[in-house]
């Protein structure tokens, strides 16, 4: 469907896993509820390491969306998005037909060269690199898995939700640290908006909870190290933070021209009303302290909009409870939103998640998405004292019922990568 003038990109479906639900309806119930989801880790013994603590992803049965056989040569990451992606595009009740050849799809309500895949990660299959390196090691060259590439490739998620629905229009992955979600979702964005498709399914996936993901972070004094009180870590903006949580999940959501949508007569969740993308050029893992990256990605964000930024009532904030990025993103809030940041609601969903890295755009995105759709904000959990340099409103361990007629979802990258995705009611 060609646009005349610039489409205007509505969200139809979205799909969730996180540590705190395995699909949308319970994710976002636990966060409204303050509902923390991060426990000492299980999937191995983490007694070696300072950080012992993540936002895990808890029973979850891969089997329920693909085979046994399929599942050996898929990486968590890769299993988690397709999950997600299944989710999303079961939501958006798009039409597919059967082809009969391995359970794929092929679309119906419009041509697959019309329909794409963008799914962001930040690191790709670190489990999978884990497992053949130490095969490698132990038992020689020739017992490395054949599977290692497709499995760890940071493009397999995208790749996996192609095939799975036929879609053959742009497909490919962002890897841009934590921003990698939100800059696939701008991608998507861009991609409808400028009539080249109807249809780009995308978000992103991570599953870095392994010894070396682990252990990189927390040797580099990034984690949280309140080892004895796993729900009480992650607590953003609050003055006894001491680091952010590891965490893994995945986030996917449906974009469509809305003409398109309105011809088939689909629910709409809200309208995606832009992005902002800047580069700190800073220091590859901190924040440029001024705060200007951020502020400048907001800014960029709100203006391409068309809304007043007076309109603006919510921000899903990066939010990470490390001591930089909290007191950096304040800044950048105030110097994007002047006067107006003190009335803003502000909440991190990182202190329920943890920080899910690649994923954490995306499914912020999915949260965001549902803030505007049902005037729901989010609390920041473990909200106990005040810090004199994050002095906004934080939404503190409640949540709050708001009209919010548009937000903004931040994601801040190592690497001085910036992502603003502007959210808001569909206005005719």
């Amino acid at each position: 469907m060609a646009c005349n003038d610039r489409c205007r990109v509505v969200i139809t479906g979205l799909g969730a896993v996180t540590p705190v639900g395995n699909d949308v309806e319970s994710s976002w119930s636990a966060v409204c509820a303050g509902r923390s989801g991060i426990t000492r880790i299980s999937r191995f013994d983490p007694s070696d390491f300072g950080s012992q603590i993540a936002g895990e992803v808890k029973d979850f049965d891969v089997t329920a969306y693909v085979s046994k056989r399929e599942a050996k040569r898929l990486d968590r990451f890769s299993e988690i998005a397709i999950a997600a992606g299944d989710q999303a595009v079961a939501d958006s009740g798009l039409a597919f037909e059967e082809t009969g050849d391995g359970g794929t799809k092929t679309p119906t309500d419009a041509p697959p060269e019309r329909m794409g895949v963008i799914i962001g990660s930040g690191v790709g299959g670190l489990e999978e690199i884990e497992t053949q390196m130490t095969r490698y090691l132990q038992k020689g060259a020739r017992q490395v898995s054949p599977f290692i590439i497709p499995k760890m490739m940071a493009n397999a998620p995208s790749g996996h939700v192609s095939i799975r629905y036929g879609l053959k229009g742009g497909n490919f992955c962002v890897v841009s640290a934590c921003a990698s979600g939100a800059h696939a979702i701008a991608e998507g964005y861009r991609t409808v908006r400028r009539g080249e498709a109807d249809v780009m399914v995308v978000g992103g996936a991570s599953a870095a909870i392994t010894y070396l993901g682990l252990g990189g972070f927390s040797n580099m004094k990034a984690l949280s190290r309140r080892n004895d009180e796993p729900e009480r870590a992650s607590r953003p903006f609050e003055k006894d933070r001491d680091g952010f949580v590891l965490a893994e999940g995945a986030g996917v959501l449906v974009l469509e021209n809305l003409e398109f949508t309105r011809k088939r007569g689909a629910r709409i969740y809200c309208e995606l009303l832009g992005y902002g993308q800047t580069a700190d050029a800073f220091h590859i893992t901190e924040p440029a302290r001024d705060g200007d990256g951020g502020s400048r990605c907001m800014r960029m964000a709100v203006e391409m909009s068309g809304r007043d930024p007076g309109q603006f009532s919510y921000v899903n904030a990066h939010g990470t409870s490390t001591p930089f990025n909290d007191k950096v993103e304040t800044l950048a809030l105030k110097r994007a939103f002047g006067d107006h940041a003190s009335k803003l609601a502000v909440s991190s969903t990182k202190s329920m998640t943890g920080h899910m890295l690649g994923a954490a755009g995306a499914v912020e995105a999915v949260f965001t998405a549902l803030t505007v759709h049902k005037g729901v904000v989010p609390p920041t959990i473990n909200y106990e004292t005040p810090d004199p340099d994050c002095d906004l409103d934080y939404v503190p361990n409640e949540s709050r019922e708001v009209d919010v007629d548009a937000a903004l979802s931040n994601s801040l990258g190592f690497g001085g990568h910036n992502a603003t995705l502007a959210f808001g009611n569909l206005a005719d």
